[in-house]
């Protein structure tokens, strides 16, 4: 019952003001790189390697391979199918969406060494590359003969007066407890003012939650990288993340086997828009050790989004059977906040093989357990708290290969990123297979890639210390195309 109710009070709006949740910052925490259409080929692990404009958002030492001007277009192509298990029914939904994962333009100026200098170039790169996607679609259904979402409604409403929830003076029941009130969704107990029953006593109804999300954080970033006798690369990035995410879910509740008195079914639906301007520092540095054998490192600072804004509403539909069918609308919700990220180290490494190959590796340590919420009008301290409790640090891996055959390359690779959750509350882990190919045309390069990532991760509709709730069991299946043009002067 613990986990139930933990993983739930992670999900639920932990005031009726805000939105904001621990969930919320873990969603605009984590990053899956995306990038070029090279790097995506190899897992993403091309910081060592570097002369790619994934890496200005990994290890921005790998500007500093570049040797020649280069421009960089990259679009997209995203399918997002899911699986869902809950009280032994299967649904599965699936989206599809195109867009951009990366774009820039790096300048190379090639200094003259005949004055002693030990820097050989300089570089400058500007572009975006996109780190996190929310695109997806999610139903989920089945039946529930324990209890219903009105049961926590009723946790919440008694022991306050019926008069203060009508009134509502502060807007703290506007989004559920009110439009519930005004649909006898739930009603006061004959002889009680602050005491309540619903029209689903026992449970014993179709439960269904279909989620629409999309969205993403672009990173657009400034980079600037030098060499320093072909033997020490540095690097630095101004990254600027820009965040926007919608969200849009329909949670209804059925008595399918009609076995409820005066009941037919009830639903409430909630629209979410969050958007936000973030900065972070990203420095790296790679050395080539060998003249086979390169090794990198590299620090992001957290990202702080100072300007965070969530708008939000709900409808709550009812249909009982003494009544007509009814609904009410909330007023809209919104909420200025900001949010620190945790902070991350990467090792890289790469290995040259006999001028025609290449394996790369990198290791990424964050701790979701350091993210924090904050905002001018409160202070967070129940969901912060929440965060350090449980979520955890985790290690994430990348490994990818290249190997030219005359005007063609051939890629592969794969990547794990850990579970953010401590205490296996949650799964959470997600790991992508890819491959790809790339065709140089003198001057102009055109590289193919194909991504397949797998996460499975529980939702739970509702729950609290006393009311306990199944979880639904989802799976997601990831299928991403992308190609890459570039041209280099």
């Amino acid at each position: 019952m613990k986990k139930i109710f933990v993983i739930a009070a992670l999900f639920i709006f932990a005031q009726q003001l805000s939105a904001q949740t621990a969930e919320d910052a873990l969603r605009m925490s984590q990053t899956y790189y995306q990038g070029t259409a090279r790097s995506m080929a190899m897992g993403g692990s091309f910081g060592a390697l570097g002369a790619d404009f994934s890496t200005a958002s990994t290890n921005p030492a790998g500007i500093g391979l570049f040797r020649k001007s280069e421009y960089s277009f990259s679009p997209i192509i995203n399918t997002n199918k899911t699986k869902s298990l809950y009280n032994g029914n299967w649904e599965s939904d699936e989206k599809t969406n195109a867009n951009i994962s990366s774009l820039g333009y790096v300048y190379v100026n090639q200094h003259n060494t005949k004055d002693g200098s030990r820097s050989k170039y300089f570089q400058f790169a500007v572009g975006m590359n996109r780190i996190n996607s929310f695109h997806s679609n999610l139903t989920m259904a089945g039946n529930n003969e324990y209890n219903s979402k009105l049961d926590v409604y009723l946790e919440n409403a008694n022991g306050v007066p019926y008069s203060d929830i009508d009134n509502d003076a502060n807007g703290y029941y506007s989004f559920d407890l009110k439009p519930a009130w005004q649909l006898y969704l739930i009603d006061t107990i004959p002889g009680y003012q602050d005491l309540y029953y619903s029209p689903v006593p026992f449970g014993g109804v179709f439960q269904k939650e279909q989620v629409r999300s999309r969205g993403s954080v672009d990173e657009w970033y400034f980079a600037f990288a030098t060499n320093i006798n072909n033997v020490l690369y540095l690097g630095a990035t101004i990254g600027l993340p820009n965040l926007n995410y919608y969200s849009d879910s329909y949670y209804s509740e059925t008595d399918a086997a009609d076995t409820i008195p005066y009941f037919n079914n009830w639903e409430i639906d909630q629209t979410l828009q969050t958007k936000g301007i973030g900065i972070n520092i990203k420095i790296g540095a790679i050395v080539q050790a060998t003249k086979w054998l390169r090794l990198g490192i590299a620090y992001h600072s957290p990202t702080y989004y100072w300007s965070l804004e969530d708008n939000w509403y709900t409808t709550t539909y009812a249909d009982l059977e003494w009544a007509d069918p009814q609904m009410v609308s909330s007023p809209t919700g919104t909420y200025d906040y900001h949010l620190r990220t945790p902070s991350k180290f990467i090792a890289d490494a790469g290995i040259i093989l006999f001028k025609r190959g290449s394996i790369s590796a990198e290791y990424e340590r964050v701790n979701y357990g350091n993210m924090k919420l904050g905002a001018d009008q409160y202070q967070f301290d129940t969901e912060n708290s929440n965060i350090k409790q449980y979520y955890q640090s985790t290690s994430n891996f990348r490994i990818g290969t290249e190997w030219r055959l005359g005007t063609i390359d051939i890629r592969g690779g794969y990547a794990l990123y850990g579970s953010p959750y401590a205490h296996n509350y949650n799964d959470g882990k997600s790991e992508s297979v890819s491959g790809g190919v790339g065709f140089h045309f003198g001057n102009y390069n055109l590289d193919l890639a194909y991504v397949h990532s797998r996460k499975k991760q529980d939702y739970y509709f509702y729950g609290s210390n006393d009311i306990v709730v199944n979880p639904v069991h989802n799976t997601f299946n990831n299928n991403t195309f992308v190609a890459s043009l570039s041209f280099s002067f």
